[in-house]
């Protein structure tokens, strides 16, 4: 079983991405300094895999600490980076705290890597990269603009790093840079999925929180965008495909397929609105939700979606699980946590 660390693996995606590497035949261990996960989450990974995953509770802009991880560990075959501060609306409010977090654990942790031999990097990144696009879908040629928040510069500010670091000259670390659109749902079994800390800044746990009686209610951030119903337009991937596709990627650079570096649009090809998740969401559940609505929030984007042509020809991943069974897992995986 070749080992993979995943840095931050005791997060939302992270978590799920542990349980898609150990199906697919790997040994995922954890780097995680629980800052927006809760360990309760090693549970949920020990329930549904029947085994204990291995992890470590360390910071990775602590090399020290870092350090030891590999050092204990041996080798290593890859490295998939989820680490990292990720509310856009909290990116604009602490910015520096972003920066130092999100761009030096990178650094720490490329250069562990090369002190280590480990040449195989899986990148978490994000479609905010790109901005506000004059064009949709968004297609991995589609330039990257300014972005509009501190979180979404420090994904381009990695990425690159990323590229000036493959053209150094005796560098051998390969990376897949995964352009992440809009995670949703959780596992199927309902034992782990999005557990944000304090209030979310996501919408899918707002929406379900607010079903559940957790919350008073849930505030649609802008009606008056130029699209259909004036609320803003994401590309909802089911948190399972997204996962998958991290298991594709690491398998690639393992067999020896992938490039220096790579980018691809992880997506559904397809945009929703909020209000037809909200609406999606009460049909699924039978579920009324209470809503009002409210004004933009800074750093929003009016509207973006991929064009997923390129993960589904090179990588072959096509996502597999539609809005409404999403959906439905998520309401799953909160009636789970208003049990406890």
């Amino acid at each position: 079983m070749k080992k993979i660390l995943v840095t931050g693996g005791a997060g939302y995606i992270g978590s799920h991405t542990v349980v898609a590497l150990q199906e697919a035949g790997f040994q995922p261990v954890i780097v995680d300094n629980f800052s927006n996960s809760k360990e309760s989450v090693l549970d949920g990974l020990r329930a549904i895999l029947g085994t204990e995953v291995k992890s470590y509770h360390v910071d990775c802009n602590d090399k020290a600490a870092f350090r030891g991880v590999f050092e204990a560990e041996g080798e290593v075959a890859g490295v998939i980076h989820f680490a990292a501060y990720k509310a856009v609306g909290e990116s604009v409010q602490k910015p520096l705290a972003y920066f130092q977090n999100n761009v030096g654990s990178l650094l720490v942790l490329l250069e562990l890597m090369q002190e280590f031999g480990v040449n195989n990097l899986v990148f978490s990144s994000s479609c905010t990269v790109y901005g506000v696009p004059d064009a949709l879908p968004v297609t991995e040629e589609t330039p990257t603009k300014p972005a509009s928040s501190p979180y979404g510069r420090t994904k381009q500010m990695c990425e690159d790093i990323l590229r000036d670091l493959s053209q150094a000259p005796g560098n051998a670390i390969k990376s897949i840079l995964l352009r992440y659109f809009n995670p949703i749902g959780a596992h199927p079994s309902g034992k782990i999925g999005e557990l944000p800390l304090g209030v979310p800044n996501n919408l899918i746990p707002f929406v379900t929180q607010t079903a559940a009686g957790w919350r008073e209610e849930l505030t649609v951030y802008g009606t008056d965008y130029d699209t259909p119903d004036g609320s803003c337009i994401r590309d909802y991937i089911y948190v399972g495909d997204l996962a998958r596709a991290h298991v594709v990627a690491v398998q690639r650079q393992l067999d020896g397929k992938a490039a220096d570096v790579e980018t691809f649009n992880v997506g559904t090809g397809r945009g929703n609105t909020v209000l037809e998740v909200v609406k999606t969401f009460e049909k699924v559940t039978g579920q009324p939700l209470k809503y009002r609505t409210g004004p933009r929030r800074t750093g929003d984007v009016p509207a973006i979606y991929a064009d997923a042509t390129k993960a589904a020809e090179v990588l072959g991943f096509r996502t597999e699980v539609g809005l409404e069974e999403a959906l439905a897992t998520a309401w799953r995986w909160q009636q789970n946590l208003t049990k406890e």
